[in-house]
């Protein structure tokens, strides 16, 4: 009889994490999205000391890469431990060489994917089934889950089966749509897995451990006399496999009472059509399939469990025999191949057995779903009518439009299930990191454990952690929820906006029901709401017939003391006008889950959003949208404002056709043949966005500005900008535009200056302001730079912003580049990014672009710089007033130094070509222009400039010319300018997964410029610990607070001796930086910048992004210092310390940062002892530079 289990509401990730650490014993561990969260449960109930299924708790281990993580799998499988890992993407590709002997020595694991697209033409973060894919040869099992619950049950099916049958298990289920889907679950207690687990399988197991008691060989090299052989010894092991897992499968439906088969039939028993698939999507054909049986369709769909060992027996069993017509559906694609792999699979199966005489159906093969690509039953509905036409076609996509290769299906957008139209719906529009996302997962637990209802919840962003748009879908309704998509247009009872200025940028009523509720979060008080609405949008509440309720919750939550955290303010609302629980309930059960999200970090965090709650259903109001009926059906002023109007003859065609739609989130609509085919974009697409996310911006105040450039300097996304001009260039300017006769003495007479705001680029962060040192007398709270309301200032400083960027571009011969103000006169080439605000990795970037942006070669690791710098559809790298500008590309996250190599050898090899091809052409060319470009002085930016002129004049020359070898010339040429090479990263590609590469690179003389981007936490997947992760903090997997201090990573560069090392902190000492950056790109060998980058993951308010910068290099935890081998050349000493002797504690410094401040709660005694260590290695490693800066250059260095 099936065992009583407990309900949990609880998303994929969670519900594998759960069956995974009970049945193991070591965990190998490497962040990637969106497998992340599995490590992170693990390595918190590790940390709490929760035991596995044999009361021992699991070691946690994170290593430096999934390669790494593979290879201590591979370690602890062979010596007798039950191990695992989860994976996605790339990830699961480093560990396919240890997957193929894991499988070949017939060693039982699990190893637990999200799966996820494989970087291509571009990388995705999004769910697909390409990786698993990609696993076919290795010789591992592939069981596929279609959700949360079936995420569960097969990972412990995948477990007993595995220990059964030798055979390892990849066991996989859609990232994001599976990974990340909260729902209700029968969750699997401790005495069922242990059931379902026999004592024998895992005793042979150890059996079959290296042991020096019982010693044998393992992993030998075999030549071509026996490999052969013994590689088709494991055969019958293969060939048992699948008929092992249906045991396990039935033995676990006696237990937990769900059944499962390896191919799953449902539909009609005389089906004529059927579709074929494995993964989430085949629960929207279930949904689909049900509906249309209803209606007397003959229709079916057969979910594939097991693909590898692929059962063609099971699946003929499975398959009606009426099926006429099939249709087989692959979430992959394989270039080339004349079907993808499942289609191939079901193909080869069905005529295998027309050969011994069973009726071929017709097979044809679809793609869906790639990247996460919508797959709805209008979709599904779309198949089966394809597979109903006479002569259907053998190949197709369904989900795009494909104009180029007509290969898509046409699909009815507006079809609904029976399933979805009996659920409630509820969609939130939020802004990335503001809260409406986590409010949103604890709204579905609420619902899903108060109450009897089934609940899921999807949650739909992009790559960018903050300031993205987010949209939550939740679902909830009395029956099982099949539904895998997102909620469609015109079924959503409850819509939400959360951030004001969503109603001026999307169609946010798209989704709502008629007869619904729409919530918005305004500072405009109830009575004039409706007047601030776009036409459209008041159209379309009184033809949908929608109540309207407005809350000032920003005004809310500022009243609480919660800043600009609004997610539990909104979620009352949400429960106190929908009903769905009694309010008093529903404000009970919100507090408990604030104190369950946010109790162990902050007690205060907690009381403050109890405060919130409690005042918020005071300031809800519904608005009389009946008191304005007609009021909408007339022009108004207000329109939708999407930024960019395709009519402005200003945006280039491409952003018209290509990047407009995506921003106004029509981005599926585009056909194929509006892409790029090989994924090469355009600079400069993000000045296009104006994402208005603001709520204040800062104002300059002329009167009281010195001119020194700090607020220029500091801003996360060069939305603060100063510029010099002649009054005459002024004199058209807007009555708004502040401008004065700029104060230096360098500059002709006469000249202005403006520091000019952009107000919808702008994110509102404050460090401009922070960063300003100069205070009125009378007033000390005003500043030369101050933080105002945006509301009145949008217009009139976009005006502003517009005409300060038609100014002509300074002189820049003319400009002291050495100097903060000097410097930040000089144009950006990289701005209005997509990263945090107050984030502290993008100034570093920006200054780069502003001294050498117009020659940047950049090689840039996969992460948090990748994503902000290179994520569609805006790029905020751009071009200056003569289109040069930093040419910008991605390879993989742990190949990044060796990408930049390559691009720094090319540049040399084409350079050294070109100067040979100009020498042998000199006679002809003319010998002083050949010798004056072969012996170019290019040192500094103005022989560049000269260089770009005599390139200029060759390629007139060489235009005219009749040389033979006049176009070879012609089509290197410009590699005769020099290129500056940089090579960008986060910690966790330098510290960790790259740092093999990057230690190569840093040993070869080449002249490259290696920035990190040190945030002490892999930022990019969620804030897990890397090497530079300093001791005592708390990071995802490193729950218990990191026990060993972090890599010094610019010291150990330094040792070579060869290298320009620096390391830096902007907000401490800004001058240093600019002079490390102008150093470092000078040196014509590799330089290494280590750049403090303070981050949201530290736990604090960006705004002190500055203060914390000082308190790092003052409490001796980030010293600053360059190491210079042109010194040593000359014969003094290389290494330069640029900090004082520490003056604070390092306890003021952790203790004023949540990530160290949270450990003192939840393990006390460890976090004073590591309070002391890291206080005496601050003091070791500053006595250790200070003794390096007073060495001598000719006296031998630590270790030699």
């Amino acid at each position: 009889m099936p065992a009583m289990t407990a309900m949990l509401t609880l998303d994929g990730n969670e519900a594998v994490a759960r069956i995974a650490y009970l049945t193991n014993e070591v965990i190998a561990i490497y962040p990637i999205t969106p497998a992340s969260s599995m490590g992170e449960w693990a390595d918190e109930w590790a940390s709490q000391g929760r035991p596995n299924l044999w009361g021992a708790v699991p070691k946690i281990i994170e290593m430096q890469s999934e390669g790494g993580a593979a290879g201590t799998l591979h370690g602890a499988l062979t010596s007798g431990a039950l191990a695992t890992s989860f994976t996605a993407s790339q990830g699961l590709l480093l560990m396919i060489p240890n997957l193929y002997k894991i499988a070949g020595e017939l060693t039982p694991f699990v190893l637990h994917v999200a799966a996820r697209t494989l970087a291509t033409h571009a990388l995705s973060i999004f769910g697909d089934q390409s990786d698993v894919m990609a696993c076919r040869a290795t010789g591992c099992a592939l069981l596929a889950a279609n959700s949360p619950q079936e995420a569960q049950d097969f990972a412990l099916i995948a477990q007993a089966a595995t220990l059964a049958g030798r055979i390892p298990v990849i066991h996989f289920f859609d990232g994001f749509r599976t990974s990340h889907e909260v729902s209700k679950i029968a969750a699997l207690g401790a005495d069922t897995v242990r059931a379902m687990l026999d004592a024998d399988l895992i005793a042979a197991h150890r059996a079959r451990a290296l042991s020096p008691e019982h010693p044998v060989l393992r992993g030998t090299s075999q030549n071509p006399d026996v490999f052969f052989q013994s590689r088709e010894r494991a055969n019958p092991f293969h060939d048992a496999f699948p008929q092992i897992v249906q045991d396990a499968m039935d033995r676990f439906g006696e237990l937990a009472g769900r059944h499962y088969r390896l191919f799953d039939y449902v539909g009609a028993a005389d089906a004529e059509r059927v579709i074929v698939l494995m993964g989430s999507g085949a629960e929207t054909v279930h949904e689909t399939v049900e509906h249309l049986v209803a209606r007397g369709e003959k229709v079916g769909v057969l979910k594939v469990r097991l693909y590898r060992p692929f059962a063609p027996g099971a699946l003929l069993d499975a398959l009606p025999p009426t099926a006429r017509a099939i249709a087989v559906l692959d979430r992959c694609k394989e270039p080339g191949a004349d079907g993808e792999p499942l289609y191939k699979d079901v193909v080869t199966a069905l005529a295998q057995a027309a050969a011994e005489g069973r009726v071929m159906p017709r097979v044809i093969g679809g793609r869906y779903g790639l990247a996460s690509k919508e797959f709805t039953p209008g979709m599904v509905k779309a198949v089966f009518d394809e597979l109903a036409q006479p002569a259907p076609r053998r190949q197709f996509t369904v989900g795009i439009h494909d104009d180029l290769t007509h290969l898509s299906l046409p699909w009815d957008a507006d079809f609904r299930t029976d399933a979805s139209r009996q659920l409630q719906h509820a969609v939130f529009w939020g802004l990335g990191a503001d809260g409406t996302v986590s409010a949103n997962k604890n709204s579905i637990k609420i619902l899903g454990e108060a109450t009897d209802l089934q609940a899921q919840g999807y949650f739909v962003y992009d790559s960018k952690k903050s300031g993205a748009v987010t949209v939550s879908h939740l679902r909830f309704g009395p029956a099982t929820i099949r539904s895998t998509y997102l909620i469609e247009h015109g079924m959503a009872g409850f819509v939400a906006c959360h951030q004001p200025v969503f109603v001026e940028r999307y169609d946010l009523l798209a989704h709502s029901a008629p007869d619904g509720v729409f919530l918005l979060n305004t500072p405009v008080p109830p009575d004039t709401v409706w007047d601030t609405l776009p036409q459209t949008l008041r159209a379309q509440i009184q033809e949908k017939r929608l109540q309207l309720w407005a809350i000032d919750a920003y005004a809310v939550a500022a009243g609480a003391g919660m800043g600009r955290r609004i997610n539990t303010i909104m979620q009352t609302c949400f429960f106190a006008i929908s009903g769905i629980l009694p309010k008093d309930q529903a404000i009970v059960a919100i507090k408990q889950a604030v104190d369950k999200t946010y109790g162990k970090k902050s007690k205060r965090l907690v009381e403050l959003n109890y405060k919130a709650i409690d005042m918020t259903l005071a300031e809800l109001h519904q608005v009389d949208v009946a008191r304005h009926a007609g009021a909408g059906r007339h022009p108004a002023e207000i329109e939708l404002d999407s930024g960019v109007r395709r009519n402005d003859n200003a945006v280039p065609d491409f952003v018209r056709d290509l990047t407009l739609p995506i921003y106004q989130g029509h981005g599926d609509d585009l056909p194929v043949s509006r892409l790029p085919a090989d994924g090469t974009w355009p600079l400069g697409t993000a000045r296009y966005e104006k994402r208005n996310i603001a709520l204040e911006i800062p104002v300059w105040e002329p009167d009281l500005c010195t001119q020194c450039g700090k607020c220029v300097f500091v801003c996360p996304h060069t939305a603060i900008r100063s510029r010099l001009f002649s009054a005459e260039a002024a004199s058209e300017a807007p009555p708004t535009f502040k401008h004065v006769p700029a104060k230096s003495k360098d500059v002709p007479a006469g000249t202005h200056i403006s520091y000019q705001v952009a107000p919808e680029d702008c994110t509102g962060c404050g460090d401009c302001v922070e960063a300003c040192p100069i205070h009125d007398k009378s007033n000390v709270s005003r500043r030369a730079v101050n933080m105002a309301p945006v509301g009145p200032l949008r217009d009139p400083e976009r005006d502003n912003f517009a005409f300060f960027l038609h100014l002509p571009e300074f002189d820049r011969s003319t400009i002291k580049h050495g100097t903060i103000p000097g410097s930040m006169l000089l144009d950006p080439l990289f701005e209005f990014s997509g990263a945090c605000a107050g984030c502290g990795e993008t100034p570093y970037i920006r200054l780069a672009t502003q001294l050498f942006g117009d020659r940047m070669l950049v090689a840039n690791a996969t992460g948090c710089s990748s994503i902000y710098g290179g994520n569609l559809p805006s790029t905020p790298y751009t071009v200056n007033g003569a289109g040069r500008g930093p040419a910008w590309s991605n390879s993989l996250f742990e190949d990044n130094a060796e990408f930049g190599l390559g691009m720094r050898l090319a540049a040399d090899q084409l350079m050294a070509y070109a100067q040979q091809l100009a020498k042998e052409m000199a006679a002809h060319l003319g010998g002083d222009l050949a010798d004056a470009l072969i012996n170019a002085d290019q040192r500094e930016e103005a022989g560049i400039v000269e260089q770009r002129g005599r390139v200029a004049m060759l390629l007139d020359r060489l235009s005219a010319s009749s040389h033979p070898r006049a176009k070879e010339l012609a089509s290197v040429a410009e590699w005769l300018i020099r290129r500056s090479v940089w090579i960008i990263g986060g910690d966790g590609w330098a510290y960790d997964i790259g740092y093999g590469g990057l230690d190569h690179v840093l040993a070869l003389p080449y002249d490259v410029n290696i920035l990190v981007l040190d945030t002490e936490v892999y930022s990019n997947t969620g804030g897990q610990t890397s090497k530079a992760t300093p001791i005592g903090a708390v990071a995802k997997f490193s729950a218990g607070g990191k026990a060993t201090a972090k890599k010094d990573l610019a010291r150990l560069a330094a040792d070579y001796g060869h290298v320009y090392v620096a390391t830096v902190a902007y907000g401490a000492k800004d001058t240093q930086t600019l002079r490390v950056f102008h150093e470092a790109e000078a040196y014509r060998g590799p330089s290494l910048i280590v750049a403090y980058s303070p981050c949201i993951a530290h736990g604090y308010d960006m705004l002190y992004n500055q203060r914390q910068q000082e308190l790092a290099v003052k409490s001796g935890h980030w010293p600053l210092f360059r190491f210079d081998p042109r010194l040593a050349e000359a014969g003094g000493n290389p290494f330069k310390l640029d900090s004082a002797a520490p003056s604070q504690p390092i306890r003021t410094f952790m203790e004023s940062e949540t990530r160290f401040a949270m450990l003192a709660r939840s393990h006390p005694e460890a976090a004073q002892r590591f309070l002391a260590q890291a206080q005496e290695d601050a003091g070791r490693r500053f006595k250790a530079y200070q003794d390096m800066a007073l060495r001598h250059a000719d006296e031998p260095k630590p270790g030699a």
